[in-house]
């Protein structure tokens, strides 16, 4: 029988939900989850993998790639004795479950509340406690005369770069709700010397930094703000400005005194210098006294031209010793929300409307308040994304874009996504964005609904490839992004990875030395690298600790943003055996942090006692759901599909499911066969080489045709693509790469609607 042919590639309209799914177009997807569009094909979501490189193992692979401090006391500086011994206080005040310490290769978790408990050690020691009502640890009989390492466990508020050293070659920094980090020596350690700030805002006041000259023009000084002050009476728990030179941090607001009287700037929400001025915008004041904090959400303070460190940069006009610093208020009410740059000019985001802060070149008066646009804003701070012509951001009623003349919504392709954005506990402030230089996408981290009401970090990254306009989105939680340009290269010898295991491409631009990389953190402290090459998650996630129940295995994972139906590896948990390695299905989420987990392939259970060292790996699944097709539309006729022929790229050991609804139906066709006991065909489209028996050649193609029957009729037929639970439960499959480069759909007309 003769069929009608149709090919649908390239692949270049992407998710588009603003249409009933028979209206978008060809190549356009109803559902587009962990894949995104890229250069005319559907492809895999990101994976991600731990910074540096040269870990003695993989099993303590993680701590050089979480936020972690050298503890100052014991015997020597952090250092335990000849016995193995030493005694001391975490510094900070949080102190809980599910923070860690790591003495060399030896890792202790703490599990449980106590004053003191007891941790759990990787390797039997005498005494290892921690006090979680003040910080206290004593360890007795742990490895002798090495460093110890404590683990805050704190959500990452912000990721930036200094500015200093060679190109290409600048270090990161990253701050969780009380420290400043810096990666050197390929991991992460607490910055700084002698003095160090700790800060004390919670998981919403995140940190914005700037680099700008500091007390000469060759000194480059990095200022930092967490806006976290009280309005009104002020509390010891408000933080200051601050700004570090490379060597010490010191307090910035003890600098920015205006008035005579001795009136002072406590915080601001943005740091940004314009004009050879350094700008505070959206500003917390705090009288001479010391006794009342005032807000003025719609300032802009600005220093004088020079240095902002200097001893009258902030003065004002009326002051006798003043040199040019001053303030301006734009004529709303809304608060200063954001600030970015389009070429010399600076765009400021307010909560619904969108300003222009405009240098006059007069240096009574250097800068005046221009509206340009009164409906749209932003909401939050860190989601403005520059470019070279436009600025991209996240406001209340879509994703607006400024060219500086003019703003407008670019995500008409789906315009009820950005309502998904949780308002409550403080969810629009979660939100933030990065550009991906090496794949042409923007990334937008945020929360979207919850599923457990004590839950509060965000699940979702929106994938955006702005070269074609199109939408993704991905399942993960990723507390903020930023850049990491000090990678060293990545060989054989320097990777725990072997070429087996190795879901990347080893000639990838992501694995040479100094290249820019986008790095993001998570609600646990940890930092790993976005990497579009690299076909599986970083095991992300601690595992706290472990019990075996009538419903499966309980896993405590503090903060873990799971949902049931989610799928998650166990690896390098010691002390038991029968999970590490597994895939496991979360079937109940009791709370926050802890989730029940079982397989259908292994025994939902251990053996030993859990002693520490374990990771989790949230496992994606693709999920994409097709246009719902039919050629013969026009005909008012329905549509035989026989076949289709996939165009994939070749993977190893890869695979997927494809089911199929016909007539706009929500009824699956092979999860309904099964059910009956119709014969409806397996559905698998396999992406690795068939047997070269009868396909010789396959196996030295980069690009396969591989068929799927399915022969049904109806109105239109949809498809919809996923790993079964065999499938994801397999890590050669979940962790395969997946590419679809096209589709030639096999139909032929059939009766008409009304027959």
């Amino acid at each position: 029988m003769a069929y009608d042919r149709f090919l649908i590639a390239p692949l270049s309209s992407g998710l588009q939900t603003n249409m009933r799914p028979w209206l978008v177009a060809d190549d356009a997807f109803a559902e587009l989850n962990n894949a995104y569009l890229f250069r005319g094909r559907v492809r895999k979501r990101f994976g991600s993998r731990f910074m540096g490189s040269g870990w003695p193992s993989a099993a303590v692979e993680p701590l050089y790639s979480r936020l972690r401090i050298a503890l100052e006391g014991g015997a020597a500086v952090g250092i335990t004795d000849a016995g193995g011994n030493a005694t001391g206080t975490v510094p900070g005040a949080i102190f809980k479950v599910g923070q860690m310490f790591s003495i060399g290769t030896v890792m202790y978790t703490v599990n449980v509340t106590g004053t003191p408990a007891t941790m759990l050690a990787t390797t039997v020691t005498p005494t290892a406690t921690y006090d979680t009502s003040n910080g206290n640890y004593v360890f007795v009989g742990a490895p002798a005369l090495t460093q110890i390492y404590f683990y805050p466990a704190e959500p990452v508020m912000g990721l930036t770069n200094y500015e200093s050293g060679p190109i290409n070659d600048q270090p990161s920094y990253a701050f969780d709700t009380q420290f400043a980090y810096v990666f050197a020596g390929g991991f992460w350690q607490r910055s700084g010397t002698g003095v160090t700030p700790i800060w004390h805002g919670d998981n919403t006041d995140f940190f914005w930094s700037y680099n700008w000259d500091g007390i000469t023009a060759d000194n480059v000084v990095l200022f930092v703000t967490n806006f976290n002050a009280t309005i009104g009476a002020p509390a010891l728990t408000d933080d200051p400005m601050w700004y570090f030179n490379g060597t010490v941090w010191a307090d910035f607001s003890a600098l920015t005194i205006f008035l005579t009287a001795g009136d002072f700037v406590q915080t601001a929400r943005i740091i940004i210098p314009f004009k050879d001025r350094l700008l505070l915008l959206n500003t917390i004041e705090q009288d001479a006294g010391g006794t009342t904090n005032t807000s003025f959400v719609n300032r802009c303070r600005f220093s004088h031209n020079g240095s902002p460190l200097a001893a009258n940069a902030w003065l004002e006009p009326n002051q006798l010793t003043a040199d040019g610093a001053g303030f301006i208020d734009a004529t709303t009410e809304e608060a200063i929300v954001s600030a970015e740059f389009i070429k010399d000019r600076l765009i400021v985001y307010f909560e619904r409307s969108t300003w222009e802060l405009v240098y006059t070149g007069n240096q009574i008066q250097p800068f005046l308040w221009q509206k340009i646009n009164t409906e749209l804003g932003s909401e939050s701070t860190f989601s403005t994304v520059p470019f070279d012509k436009v600025i991209l951001t996240i406001g209340n009623t879509g994703v607006h874009a400024c060219n500086g003349a003019n703003v407008e919504r670019i995500d008409n392709d789906i315009p009820d996504q950005v309502f998904q954005i949780i308002d409550k506990k403080e969810g629009v402030s979660r939100v933030a964005g990065i550009r991906d230089y090496y794949v042409e996408m923007v990334y937008w981290t945020f929360p979207a609904t919850y599923q457990n009401p004590s839950e509060v970090y965000p699940t979702r990254v929106l994938v955006y490839n702005y070269r074609t306009g199109t939408w993704a989105f991905n399942d993960d939680c990723i507390t903020a992004f930023g850049y990491f340009e000090q990678q060293l290269g990545i060989t054989w010898s320097s990777t725990t990875e072997t070429w087996e295991t190795a879901e990347f491409a080893w000639s990838s631009g992501t694995t040479s030395a100094q290249f820019r990389q986008v790095i993001a953190g998570n609600q646990e402290g940890f930092v790993f690298i976005i990497d579009a090459d690299y076909g599986r998650n970083a095991r992300a996630m601690q595992l706290t600790d472990m019990a075996n129940s009538a419903g499966g295995i309980i896993l405590t994972i503090i903060d873990h943003t799971l949902n049931i139906d989610d799928y998650v590896m166990i690896e390098g948990a010691q002390g038991v055996t029968g999970v590490n390695g597994i895939i496991w299905n979360v079937v109940s989420v009791p709370d926050i942090n802890h989730v029940v987990v079982r397989s259908a392939f292994v025994p939902s259970s251990f053996t030993g006692t859990y002693t520490g060292g374990g990771y989790i790996t949230r496992v994606s699944n693709i999920t994409i759901q097709s246009k719902q097709w039919n050629p013969y539309d026009k005909k008012g006729m329905n549509v035989y599909l026989a076949k289709i022929d996939f165009g994939v790229q070749k993977t190893p050991t890869g695979e997927i499911t494809v089911d199929y609804y016909p007539s706009s139906s929500y009824v699956p066709m092979l999860n309904a066969g099964r059910q009956t006991g119709t014969l409806m065909g397996t559905g698998v489209l396999e992406t690795f080489p068939y047997d070269p028996v009868f396909y010789p050649l396959e196996a030295y193609q980069e690009k396969l045709w591989h068929p799927v029957y399915f022969q049904t009729e109806g109105d239109c037929i949809q498809l919809q693509f996923f790993f079964s639970d065999a499938q994801i439960s397999n890590p050669e499959i979940a962790f395969a790469d997946f590419e679809l480069e096209g589709l030639v759909l096999h139909t032929m007309a059939v009766s008409t609607r009304l027959q």
